[in-house]
This record gives C-alpha cells, structure tokens and sequence, in this order.
C-alpha cells in the first residue's frame, strides 16, 4: 500500500470522491500545511493556522496509479482558482498535491504541464505542489461524510452533482 495527499476544498466531496475507487482502501480527511500543532476544525476555518483541508488515501498502486489518482483529483475539483472552491473562500481550501516522495513530485508537475499544454481548464492551474508535513487527523464527524449524511443539503447539493459526474467520467476506475 502507498498513500497519496490531495486537498482539493472541502474534505467531504473529495472523500466521497476518492473512496469509489478500486484500489483505494482507505480515505481519511484531515489538515496538512499550516504552524499550528493539533488544529481543529474551528481553529482552520478562520483560515489562520495555514492548513489546507485534505484527504490521504491508502491505495494499491498495482490496481490504480498515482496519475490515475491524480487525474482524478484534477478533474473532480477546480484547480485554476486560488484558495477557493465554489463558495468555499480561504487557504484552507486551497488546491494542492502534497507529494510523499521525489516519484510523486514529478507525477504532479508533469501532470499540471500536461493538462494546461491540453488546455483542458479554461485558465492555468494554480495547484500547489508541496512536500508532504504533519497530518492530523479530522474530527470524527468529518470522516465518511456523504455515507453518514446524504440527505443534508451541502451532501444533497453540492457532493451529490459532483459523484455523479464522477462517476460517468471515471466508471471504469469505480469499485
């Protein structure tokens, strides 16, 4: 098993995102980035403590790549805009890729190359592409979100578009 770093605003869509994969055995949402020790959940939304809102996934590279992971990731959210995601606002909902090793690093830069070369978003990815630093763990009522909450109205209306979009894009990575 490896495990890959990945914020992409709010925690709870790119959870639900990532946890319909094959090869993916485990996502946990947290904080990763910022100067304060053991952050909680009010502490980051004030945008303060310089921790961005992220995912770790655990994942079998011999059922799905890194760069699947990483397309995923870049498809699933906007990379082009700074600090924000819809109406999320603030640098904890940042786009980054916080890379574990050297491989990982090349994979993300590569991977942004690519996709503005393609021109595939509308304006450049500002994504940031960081060395991987202290993980916290959210709280308990953050993991496994949309599972727990499908039918409050953040799940209902923002997740809920964004699966199912997902899901058509990426059927053949679906578990």
């Amino acid at each position: 098993m490896e495990q890959a770093t990945f914020g992409g605003g709010c925690f709870w869509c790119t959870e639900a995102v990532f946890q319909n994969l094959k090869g993916v055995s485990k996502v946990v949402s947290g904080y990763m980035g910022g100067h304060k020790e053991n952050p909680s959940y009010d502490d980051i939304c004030g945008g303060d403590t310089g921790h961005a809102e992220i995912i770790r996934i655990d994942y079998d590279p011999e059922q799905i790549a890194f760069e699947d992971l990483l397309l995923v990731f870049f498809k699933t959210h906007d990379p082009t805009t700074l600090n924000r995601q819809g109406n999320d606002v603030g640098t904890q909902y940042r786009s980054v890729v916080f890379y574990e090793n050297q491989e990982q690093k090349i994979a993300a830069e590569n991977m942004i190359d690519q996709l503005d070369k393609e021109m595939v978003f509308d304006r450049t990815i500002v994504t940031e592409v960081s060395p991987i630093s202290k993980f916290y763990e959210a709280e308990d009522y953050h993991q496994n979100y949309f599972n727990n909450n499908p039918d409050k109205g953040y799940c209902a209306y923002v997740i809920q578009p964004k699966l199912a979009k997902f899901t058509k894009d990426f059927w053949d990575k679906l578990k």
